[in-house]
């Protein structure tokens, strides 16, 4: 299968801590570590680590950092012929803190990937697509948010089917709130967690967020619900699939949302049904959270065939 991916490539800057700092508090984190990440970046390594095609549209700084970036996303076989390079703003980063608790802070710099070009996105490559796939930090501001939307007409527009799917992010929807919803709603299929959900809406209920996303015109959406699993939705059915335990300790949950939207896009195009693709998705998310790192888990055709022994390569 062939994905045109959009979404930003980063520098992570990790720390574990035992406690959040408070204001003006200095503290020492349990460890710490770089490594490259960004959604984008992540859901186009897990989808060539999984066989797939992929092209991945995205900007870097001319810095030191855009190298290390584009580490994985490079090794993977990723194509790059939708990468491009900015003179003038840095290459993204983000400082991600959290604890063993599940409590985590972030600060993140869109950069170079904000000004992601549209006058250089070419319509064929999209129409010769299986599926595209957006991250909603793409939708948020600057030349990156035409580049998405115009590429998400393409697909529409497209004479062979081209599906769109469209992950949100919680720093997107907390920085657009409720104005995304009419960004997002035509997507073939939407995934986001119970935060995003909730905030996208403006409700404070999964149940009324979903019905909410139905008199919108939603179509198929899948709701990360944490140690629960997932949650699929169409506007006939709603079903909740279990978590999938990864072999391994958690110790970094940092791109697991971004692997599960890969995965669940792989099984989807795979022919599997919602459910299916979902409970994939959950055991390749739990998996990704046993290292420490968006990409540093690769997620495996193997990795699957545990979960679903029917799932098409």
């Amino acid at each position: 299968m062939k994905f045109y991916v959009i979404g930003d490539v980063t520098v992570d800057h990790l720390y574990h801590l035992d406690h959040l700092p408070r204001p003006g508090e200095e503290v020492t984190p349990l460890r710490s570590s770089m490594k490259p990440g960004g959604a984008g970046g992540t859901i186009s390594v897990t989808l060539a680590r999984l066989g797939h095609t992929v092209t991945l549209a995205a900007r870097v700084g001319s810095d030191p950092f855009a190298e290390y970036a584009m580490s994985q996303v490079r090794l993977s076989g990723v194509g790059m012929g939708a990468i491009q390079q900015d003179e003038r703003h840095l290459t993204s980063t983000i400082t991600v803190m959290q604890t063993e608790h599940g409590e985590r802070t972030m600060i993140s710099d869109g950069a170079a990937n904000r000004q992601l070009d549209p006058a250089k996105l070419k319509k064929k490559d999209i129409e010769a697509s299986d599926a595209l796939i957006v991250n909603a930090y793409s939708l948020i501001e600057g030349p990156q948010r035409e580049y998405s939307l115009q590429a998400i007409e393409y697909a529409r527009a497209a004479k062979r089917a081209v599906p769109v799917f469209i992950d949100l992010g919680t720093g997107a929807v907390n920085k657009a709130r409720t104005s995304l919803l009419d960004d997002v709603i035509g997507a073939d299929y939407l995934s986001l967690n119970q935060h995003e959900l909730q905030a996208l809406t403006g409700t404070g209920s999964i149940s009324a967020a979903l019905a909410k996303l139905g008199q919108a015109g939603a179509q198929r959406v899948v709701v990360k619900v944490g140690k629960m699993g997932s949650i699929t939705w169409t506007p006939t059915e709603t079903e909740l699939v279990d978590a999938v335990l990864p072999e391994g300790d958690v110790v970094d949950s940092t791109g697991a949302g971004d692997t599960f939207t890969a995965t669940f896009a792989h099984a989807v195009l795979g022919g599997l049904s919602m459910a299916q693709a979902a409970k994939a998705a959950n055991a390749a998310g739990a998996l990704a959270a046993t290292s420490v790192g968006a990409q540093e888990r690769p997620i495996t055709a193997a990795d699957l065939a545990d979960v679903l022994p029917k799932a098409k390569k």
